[in-house]
């Protein structure tokens, strides 16, 4: 994978190499291995190169024979084989092995119709010199990012917004409604970012501009058809199509790792890995000091298990709070949570360690309803069929075994589910979650109160929802909004693209290769979900492949420690520094009383529920990011001569 950017001008006033030099800076940690720009009197085009595939031939940008289209791509096509088959019938040349250049002549052949003919993780910008246009796609899932701001017909676009802000053309400035997602959903919902005017293109959509005018259209929703029982050949075909999706990730030029996290997820696309991939399988996981949060016991045992060669990032919570600065200003967003800081500490053992690609398990909880909130989900049903019943409620006592009993049981925490919210509501899954975060809004300042007092992120999220939404099961429609309000925005991006591209890390994602997301989609909840056992079609085939403990282990969901990090004896000087409350009123997003009171709670190690710790996390990296991207930005210095482009492009 890599990382792109340009500037398209509705007058034909030029664009600068320096600009674009600038523009490809700032996103230079994502392609380490080589950059390339290009412009002509309308566009401006540029790239970082994170050489994968075809380590020679695949410099970018890159044009077709006579030069009239270009292309600027991050991402990979594990298709590409069969649809560069299919453009050589069709009369196509190709001169290089890249799957870069498949999508130059798909483009060609089939226009947008190219995206739904990809299997991939993909983000592109194609310049037609045809007819003046700009095309920009993304993939189904959005696993790989793509930003654009619109300014007097202008066109900025870019992998990351700090190559958007790069060009300096392109004016700083929160977005209030955004940020309010971000601490309802954890994240902004796309289009929505942080900043204002700086959009994201949604997952599973394409844009064209042309003569200074975007359009934006869908071309991928993921349905959840009822389909009835379990089909017979279930589990067969749910072993042909992980089997594919994992032995198409393996295709580089480079060795291919993966991370394992222990679980079930992670667990079986290793060890399809290790038995598919031409070299032994180098395995890599995060352990942490503090035993609440450490699963390296289950890491060996499934390192153990597949053959691999494992590496292990130890993590203190010193090391989370001294790299969090680093975390925010690549996730280019406040968080709620300091999960991502392992992760990017993590990466940065990867590719020391000479790996550039890893494989992921994201996606599996969503398309096979592992997480916890799915069962909180279905026993809040069951307790809404019969309100009276003293007994059902009881059920929730057995959620979230890995918290202390005393967090979770009483009448108290019992409540907290039965009463976030009515099953009518098309949001009811994800209510309880939803609420909890939203609890950071009380530490609101006045001012920034007054900014969001006509917007509601849930009414917002209701009105977006797709047309079939009212007719899926409720688990169904449930898995949907994990995948639209957390999945595609947060863990793929804040905790996944961001933190590996950070240190030049490109991580696939089998179980989001869209046909076995379908096939999942298309199975009945009790295949995936029956009482309280999680996954039961994907249990079923990872007993081919792994041990039984491991395939049979529950669910632990990854975590890192939140408030104590910031707040002990080591702690580094920019906790204190922003969160005085001097700097809180500066920024004026929250109110500085407020999270003085909150401050002192943490010092003093009061503050151990989960919307304290959410309230300090979103505090402090509010700050940071505020910090980063607006008191002081630092401006990227253009990169040298370009070390890498593509073949020249004929008059």
């Amino acid at each position: 994978m890599c990382g792109f950017a340009g500037v398209a001008r509705r007058e034909p006033r030029g664009i600068s190499a320096d600009l674009l030099r600038r523009m490809a800076a700032a996103v230079r940690h994502r392609g380490p291995d080589g950059f390339g720009v290009r412009a002509d009197e309308r566009v401006g085009l540029a790239h970082v190169r994170l050489s994968v595939l075809d380590l020679a031939g695949g410099g970018q940008p890159m044009a077709n024979e006579d030069g009239r289209v270009l292309i600027v791509y991050n991402g990979e096509i594990f298709n590409f084989r069969a649809l560069r088959h299919d453009l050589e019938l069709a009369g196509h040349r190709f001169r290089t092995r890249s799957d870069t250049e498949v999508l130059i002549h798909g483009y060609e052949q089939w226009g947008p119709g190219l995206l739904e003919r990809l299997n991939g993780q993909f983000a592109f910008a194609i310049h037609d010199r045809r007819d003046g246009s700009v095309f920009l796609a993304r993939d189904r899932f959005g696993i790989l990012p793509l930003h654009y701001a619109e300014r007097g017909g202008d066109l900025y676009f870019g992998s990351e917004i700090k190559a958007i802000l790069a060009s300096g053309e392109v004016e700083r400035e929160p977005d209030p409604e955004a940020l309010d997602q971000v601490f309802t959903f954890w994240a902004a919902r796309p289009p929505r970012t942080p900043f204002r005017g700086i959009r994201a293109l949604e997952p599973g959509c394409w844009a064209r501009w042309r003569d200074g005018r975007l359009t934006v259209q869908r071309y991928y929703t993921l349905d959840y058809p009822d389909l009835g029982d379990e089909p017979p050949d279930a589990i067969r075909t749910l072993n042909e199509l992980m089997r594919s999706a994992v032995l198409g990730r393996l295709v580089a030029d480079v060795p291919v790792g993966g991370y394992l996290s222990g679980g079930l997820d992670s667990s079986v696309i290793c060890a399809l890995a290790a038995a598919g991939s031409a070299y032994a399988l180098r395995t890599f996981s995060v352990s942490f000091d503090d035993p609440r949060y450490d699963e390296s016991e289950f890491q060996e045992a499934a390192a153990s298990a597949v053959h691999s060669l494992h590496s292990v990032q130890r993590i203190a919570g010193s090391d989370v709070a001294q790299v969090f600065p680093d975390v925010v200003r690549h996730a280019e967003t406040p968080l709620v949570r300091t999960g991502p800081a392992p992760l990017y500490l993590l990466s940065r053992l990867v590719r020391g360690d000479g790996v550039k690609v890893v494989l992921s398990g994201e996606g599996s909880d969503e398309i096979f309803l592992g997480y916890d909130l799915f069962k909180e989900a279905a026993v809040r049903l069951f307790c809404a069929r019969q309100p009276g019943s003293e007994v059902r409620p009881r059920l929730f006592d057995r959620l979230y075994p890995y918290l202390s009993p005393e967090r979770r049981a009483g009448d108290f925490w019992r409540r907290f589910f039965l009463d976030a919210g009515a099953p009518s509501d098309p949001l009811f899954s994800h209510l309880p979650r939803f609420r909890l975060t939203a609890r950071i809004k009380e530490f609101y300042s006045p001012g920034f109160r007054a900014s969001v007092a006509g917007f509601d992120a849930e009414a917002d999220l209701r009105a977006a929802l797709p047309p079939g939404f009212a007719g899926w099961s409720p688990l169904h429609r449930a898995a949907y909004l994990e995948i639209v309000t957390l999945l595609s925005p947060y863990l793929l991006s804040s905790q996944g693209d961001r933190m590996a591209m950070a240190h030049g890390v490109e991580a696939r994602v089998p179980y989001l290769d869209h046909r076995l997301a379908e096939f999942a989609a298309t199975l009945p909840e009790r295949s995936k979900l029956r009482g309280l056992k999680d996954k039961r079609a994907l249990r079923r085939f990872a007993s081919g492949v792994l041990p039984r403990a491991l395939a049979q282990r529950p669910k632990q969901p990854y975590r890192a420690p939140d408030v104590p990090p910031f707040f002990a004896a080591d702690a580094p000087e920019y906790v204190r520094d922003l969160l005085a409350p001097g700097e809180i009123a500066r920024t004026g997003i929250f109110d500085s009383r407020a999270v003085e009171g909150l401050v002192r709670r943490c010092r003093a190690g009061r503050a151990t529920g989960v919307a304290e710790n959410q309230a300090l996390v979103a505090v402090l990296s509010t700050e940071l990011w505020h910090h980063e991207f607006f008191d002081a930005p630092a401006q990227p210095v253009p990169l040298d001569e370009p070390s890498e482009t593509a073949a020249p492009v004929p008059a």
